[in-house]
């Protein structure tokens, strides 16, 4: 609904117009009626090759090439003199265009029900789009009208300064945006009915004017716009369009080009460069103020902001964290005078797959906070100072090849580890200089101020657990609780930690939404109920579907 929508009417003159074009034919059922109409939709763009329903020859009637030129979206009429999308922006038939698409997919997959996803489920802008953003004085838009020097425009829309204005704002917001985005799509003003004896509403009665943005991972959070080059004819057009942000760069590879440079100190303020450059271009090309823009983008990022300002949401420590883990992994592979060849390293904790809430920070331990503990050669916190700042201890399963040399006897199995977990420590310190603790079930190892808990694994051990005696004395094979422990820390959750990892490398929003999930659980007190690896599968079934 709304000034210049796509109407139900035009959607039945486009079943017509297939109808009389023989893409369409009476004995088709209503759902291939529906998926023809959504196939021609998403792959016939009306502004570039615009459609004449029009079945005679008029030598008085204009060309397709006519229409192109006074409209953004063509689709001529029976008659062939009339535009029936003269009021549609090509944003709002891009729009069209992609929902098109996306209905295809989903009526393709058989793994979800299409109808009720199709037909049923509701759409607004919030949950369609990554970022929204409101102009919330309308009647602001006059002086950008007046900028922009739309005369003639105004004239042919009687007036109304907001669909005068509006193709060229969003030209002007496509064209900063750039690749930056897949789609920018806007919502239609609606004029409300009024009573025959009281004056009609004012344009500025519209209220606010929505856009919605849906990024592009890849580029939306590029800090540089690289332009021209300086003695290009086009970097006098690069100038003017982006005002006082354009400046001289010169790039390693010895060009010096235009070029504008957003503020991206973090990954934070790098998802909100859109709105930076919609602030600017608005208030360069249109005059419309800062203050008349309503942007929502990462309303939720101060639930999850660590540190001191400026304050990110978490992703730059994470990256070190899984950095370091890396380091220490290869180190670990490397290792000379092993009896036994290390077959794989795989991290178990939440900040390996990029899920943890809050990821650890590098401690440097300070002296004065600690006595040091002769017989154990460790540092214990002392009674006089404050507590020390807490170093949570990241897992790390490494397992170990398989051998005849390995024992069937589980008592005796952890006394290998054990062995193991000292010659580590011994081999990490000779060969890495790093700080080391072992103990009976894991090694403690202090890199670049994070703790990773590292524990000896072998294959074969859980068969082993699960190996009991009878009462009769014969061997009986069954789960037990310390078994399934163990294969559930190093066979299931590596597997699910390495996966996770990798879905996080296809879809960027998967660590802040499982972040954010957790936080929510945890503010409802439900945290003890619903673990850890419970809301990362669940977030990541969204992404999967």
């Amino acid at each position: 609904k709304g000034y210049g929508c796509f109407s139900g009417f035009l959607v039945s003159m486009l079943v017509s117009y297939l109808l009389s074009r023989r893409k369409l034919n009476k004995m088709m059922s209503c759902c291939q009626v529906l998926r023809n109409c959504l196939q021609f939709l998403a792959a016939t763009d009306l502004t570039q090759n615009g459609i004449n329903f029009s079945l005679t020859s008029d030598v008085s009637a204009p060309s397709l090439a006519d229409f192109h030129q006074a409209f953004e979206v063509v689709f001529v009429d029976p008659s062939g003199f009339v535009n029936l999308c003269a009021d549609m922006t090509a944003n709002k038939y891009k729009e069209v265009q992609h929902e098109a698409k996306r209905s295809l997919e989903i009526i393709d997959d058989k793994t979800m029900d299409g109808f009720e996803a199709l037909l049923l489920t509701p759409k607004p802008l919030l949950r369609t789009f990554d970022h929204v953003f409101h102009l919330s004085s309308p009647v602001k838009l006059q002086g950008g009208c007046q900028k922009l020097k739309l005369l003639n425009e105004l004239i042919d829309r009687g007036g109304n300064y907001v669909a005068a204005i509006m193709p060229h704002l969003l030209s002007l917001l496509s064209r900063g945006l750039g690749q930056r985005t897949h789609l920018l799509a806007h919502a239609l003003p609606q004029m409300h009915e009024w009573p025959i004896t009281a004056e009609p509403p004012k344009h500025k009665d519209i209220g606010h004017l929505s856009f919605g943005l849906l990024l592009n991972p890849e580029f939306s959070t590029n800090i540089l716009e690289k332009g021209p080059q300086a003695d290009s004819p086009e970097a006098a057009e690069f100038r003017n369009f982006w005002g006082e942000r354009s400046e001289l760069r010169r790039f390693q590879d010895g060009s010096i080009c235009e070029a504008v440079l957003w503020k991206g100190d973090n990954a934070c303020d790098r998802r909100l460069i859109p709105e930076q450059i919609i602030a600017h271009l608005l208030q360069l090309h249109a005059d419309l103020p800062a203050s008349s823009l309503c942007y929502v983008g990462g309303l939720l990022d101060s639930v999850i902001k660590m540190g001191k300002e400026p304050a990110g949401s978490g992703e730059e420590e994470n990256v070190r964290v899984v950095k370091s883990y890396d380091d220490l992994s290869r180190k670990l592979w490397n290792l000379n005078g092993l009896p036994l060849t290390i077959t794989s390293v795989q991290g178990t904790h939440p900040v390996f797959r990029y899920t943890d809430v809050f990821p650890a920070l590098p401690i440097k331990p300070d002296i004065s906070f600690y006595v040091k503990d002769k017989k154990s050669n460790c540092l214990l916190p002392s009674v006089d100072k404050p507590c020390p700042a807490y170093v949570p201890a990241l897992k790390v399963i490494c397992h170990m090849e398989g051998s005849g040399k390995w024992p069937q006897e589980k008592d005796a199995l952890k006394r290998i580890k054990a062995a193991f977990h000292i010659r580590l420590s011994e081999l990490l310190h000779q060969q890495h200089h790093l700080t080391c603790q072992p103990s009976v079930t894991h090694l403690d190892v202090y890199k670049d101020g994070y703790v990773f808990r590292v524990q000896v694994a072998y294959h074969r051990e859980p068969v082993v657990l699960k190996e009991i005696r009878t009462p009769e004395g014969l061997l009986k094979s069954q789960d037990t609780k310390e078994s399934l422990q163990l294969e559930l820390e190093t066979i299931h959750l590596p597997y699910l930690t390495s996966t996770l990892h990798g879905l996080q490398q296809q879809h960027s929003a998967y660590s802040g939404t499982c972040r954010l999930a957790k936080r929510w659980i945890s503010a409802q007190l439900l945290s003890d109920d619903i673990g850890e690896e419970s809301i990362d599968l669940l977030s990541a079934h969204l992404f999967l579907q």
